[in-house]
């Protein structure tokens, strides 16, 4: 099954079960890491203070966690395109992205869970610089109307959903 992506213009993305998701890439700058603080109010020092995060052993500020996994299911939202929900996503937290860093996140959609409607997407989110900064990271998506049908086998046909 094929999905067009949310913007005009944009790339047909495939759902089917071990397509590749097209890989986007989100620059990280200071103001990004402020605006994240002032939205989300946490103003740890490690995130909007050098000497500070310095002084706690980093090698200067650091993003937040969560907003590496904000812009991750930014980046899912923008696979899906409108066409289904996230339902659920989860990570584990494991590197630091620093201002400066690209945020790359990519991910293939998995086997297709027995459930029909869904689709589970595995996930990772890398620096430019090889850091993986978001691991152990799926989600799953429940697909609206048509595309809930589509991506699974028609039962009666022996033939693949695609």
């Amino acid at each position: 099954m094929t999905i067009e992506g949310a913007r005009p213009g944009a790339a047909a993305v495939s759902l089917a079960p071990g397509s590749l998701l097209p890989q986007v890439g989100h620059p990280v700058t200071q103001q990004t890491i402020a605006a994240y603080a002032r939205a989300s109010g946490d103003h740890n020092p490690i995130h909007l203070d050098e000497d500070a995060a310095r002084a706690a052993g980093l090698p200067g500020t650091i993003a937040h966690g969560m907003l590496s996994l904000g812009l991750l299911t930014s980046t899912v939202e923008g696979w899906v395109a409108g066409r289904g929900r996230i339902a659920r996503i989860h990570c584990r937290f494991a590197g630091m992205v620093r201002p400066g860093d690209i945020l790359l996140c990519r991910g293939r959609v998995g086997a297709a869970p027995p459930d029909r409607g869904r689709i589970v997407l595995e996930l990772e989110a890398v620096t430019g610089a090889g850091v993986r900064a978001l691991t152990h990271a799926s989600a799953t998506v429940e697909l609206a109307g048509d595309a809930a049908g589509a991506n699974q086998p028609d039962p009666g046909s022996g033939r693949d959903g695609d």
